[in-house]
């Protein structure tokens, strides 16, 4: 199957995007220009990515002592990525950018995430220049960002350490002023970084020149000692190789060292690396020509503003794990769809049962694979419709009246950890649920949904935990500016359920019902709570939170249809009921141990286990 009729029918007929053109930003462009850019990211996708997906699986990147060597068919994919212009398709005209809308870019970018997310994109490099053309110098985007649309550099976030995962508050690489001749470097005061980064993705390759690394670092304070908390993180600019003002290399070697490759258990076409920062292995001269200790990093931003520059980038980054872990659901989907239309297995069971001597019927003629099926297109297509109407907010905060940004803002804040979240676990159990359709075959290398299971695996840990969005969601998001944002969600609800009352009308009263729910979970979540029992059982809050949103999604997609009564159109109004009746009724376990903040987690001494 072709993932491109779902992409046309979600940005077209349901989002409408091309309404964009009316903005001054997007005036250039019209339907033949959007199709033009899908046209040719779904042909690089088909052509340098997908036939390459199991030999990037078998064929891991494999570090020398001295440099990483990938498949060639990597180096192949990444020139034609580059090529293609996406690293700054939504840049200005004036930085070799197309000022594509966000909402097409994303669209675009699910070819490659489908036909191979372990080849990547360019999601990290792109974020790394983005966040450069919001807080860095005039200079600094000049030499890196740009250089990184380009695609001539490649960009990394360098957060984690090995001894602090997701606790960045925990984080020990310090960095040092270089002295007084370069507090005015012209590339941004000039810090030495020592210390260790673990869990960085693209952290080394030969795909392009220069790798930019972001990393989060700590300044000491007076007496030496570095300040407790995320307040005391900032952010700098550390390049693998040292880059002149011109954008050209020096052809000296920063002092950053690959210690080891991480082997996962997915996305094995990615380098994850342990990184060095100032071990000495790469002595960088100082102002007086010898070697000084530390990686050369340049302050981006202000000292002490580190995360807060960083979430610019790793908000991005939530969403296009949200985007990966959506299209390997739908890869999943597809594949299984496929065999189960082909694989014979079994016989209708009549009023006299079972009559063997008559021929084998499709497995998709049994109920129960039917079911599967449809789970993974309710949640695959669901989570891919609510990635392309958050890109759609992105475009309306940039572009939009004052009050209409404002409203796109709130509510992303909102719904990101939900875009992130909710694939990461439900286009899972989608694959999941591709591997049972295969039988036994799909658990072996024979078919690709293994791999598609062990890929997707990763996406519920990378950019933030389950439960780190979760008390993101409950703990800050719902809560933020007085619950503005969760009010203004709560009216685009309303207006759908309202929309597709006539059509849908249990479906409206139940979408009715389940936001009632969530409002009534958030509050007595927090009545009268300690932080510590409020958010106790934020998982099951996020899960429940997750599917109305879902269910929402759905229901403004169903009825968007009209009259229609395609195959396509079928197929969606049941994936809108399946949601309403075998998912959303979920929740109301999932929020009963929210309302009552339910000890039985909390309150386990360790003993017990």
């Amino acid at each position: 199957m072709s993932l491109r009729p779902t992409v046309d029918f979600l940005l077209h007929d349901w989002l409408k995007v091309e309404c964009l053109q009316s903005r001054e930003r997007f005036a250039d462009h019209s339907r033949e220009t959007f199709d033009a850019v899908l046209d040719t990211c779904e042909r690089i996708a088909r052509e340098k990515y997908a036939p390459f997906n199991r030999l990037v699986d078998t064929q891991e990147p494999h570090f020398d002592g001295e440099k990483v060597t990938l498949p060639q068919a990597t180096h192949e994919a990444y020139k034609a990525y580059a090529e293609s212009g996406m690293l700054s398709a939504a840049q200005d005209y004036e930085v070799g950018g197309m000022q594509l809308p966000y909402t097409v870019e994303a669209a675009a970018n699910a070819f490659f995430a489908m036909a191979s997310v372990s080849i990547g994109s360019g999601m990290l490099t792109s974020g790394n220049a983005n966040l450069l053309m919001v807080h860095g110098t005039e200079l600094q985007k000049q030499v890196f960002a740009l250089n990184e649309f380009s695609g001539r550099f490649s960009g990394t976030m360098c957060l984690s350490e090995p001894q602090a995962g997701s606790s960045l508050s925990d984080v020990m690489t310090r960095a040092t002023p270089d002295g007084a001749d370069f507090e005015a470097d012209a590339l941004g005061a000039r810090y030495r970084l020592k210390g260790n980064k673990m869990w960085i993705s693209s952290g080394e390759h030969e795909l392009s020149e220069n790798i930019i690394h972001l990393v989060l670092a700590k300044i000491p304070d007076s007496s030496g000692q570095l300040v407790p908390g995320v307040k005391g993180i900032s952010l700098f600019i550390v390049p693998k190789k040292m880059v002149g003002v011109d954008g050209q290399l020096t052809g000296e070697r920063n002092d950053v060292a690959l210690a080891g490759l991480n082997h996962k258990c997915g996305w094995r076409g990615t380098t994850n690396t342990l990184l060095n920062f100032g071990e000495g292995k790469y002595p960088v001269r100082g102002d007086t020509g010898g070697g000084l200790d530390g990686a050369v990093g340049y302050l981006v931003g202000k000292p002490g503003e580190g995360l807060r520059c960083m979430f610019h980038m790793m908000n991005e980054a939530r969403i296009g794990v949200g985007m990966a872990a959506t299209m390997l659901g739908m890869a999943g989907y597809y594949a299984s769809l496929d065999y189960a239309k082909n694989r014979p297995q079994g016989r209708p069971t009549g009023a006299g049962g079972k009559d063997a001597s008559q021929p084998q019927v499709r497995i998709i003629e049994h109920a129960d694979i039917k079911r599967m099926l449809l789970a993974q297109k309710a949640y695959s297509e669901g989570a891919l419709a609510l990635a392309f109407y958050s890109a759609r907010l992105v475009d309306e905060q940039h572009t939009g009246t004052a009050e209409d940004a404002d409203v796109a803002r709130l509510l992303l804040e909102v719904l990101t950890p939900i875009v992130k979240s909710f694939p990461s676990e439900w286009c899972l159990e989608a694959n999941s649920l591709a591997i049972q359709i295969h039988g036994g075959y799909g658990y072996t290398r024979d078919f690709p949904v293994e791999q598609y299971w062990r890929d997707n695996r990763l996406n519920m840990i990378h950019e933030g935990t389950h439960g780190i969005q979760a008390m993101d969601l409950l703990g800050r998001k719902v809560l933020m500016e007085n619950g503005r944002g969760l009010q203004l969600l709560a009216e685009r609800m309303l207006a759908t359920a309202t929309k597709a009352e006539s059509a849908w009308g249990p479906e409206a009263a139940a979408l009715r019902d389940a936001l009632k729910q969530i409002g009534q979970a958030t509050q007595q979540a927090w009545a009268g709570a300690e932080p510590a029992q409020a958010l106790a059982n934020a998982v099951p809050y996020l899960q429940a939170f997750g599917h109305t949103v879902i269910a929402w999604i759905w229901l403004d997609v169903a009825s968007s249809l009209g009259d229609d009564n395609s195959p396509a159109a079928q197929g969606r109004r049941a994936a809108c009921r399946y949601f309403f009746r075998y998912e959303l009724p979920k929740i109301g376990a999932w929020l009963n141990v929210v309302k009552s903040r339910d000890p039985t987690c909390a309150d386990l001494h360790e003993e017990a286990f």
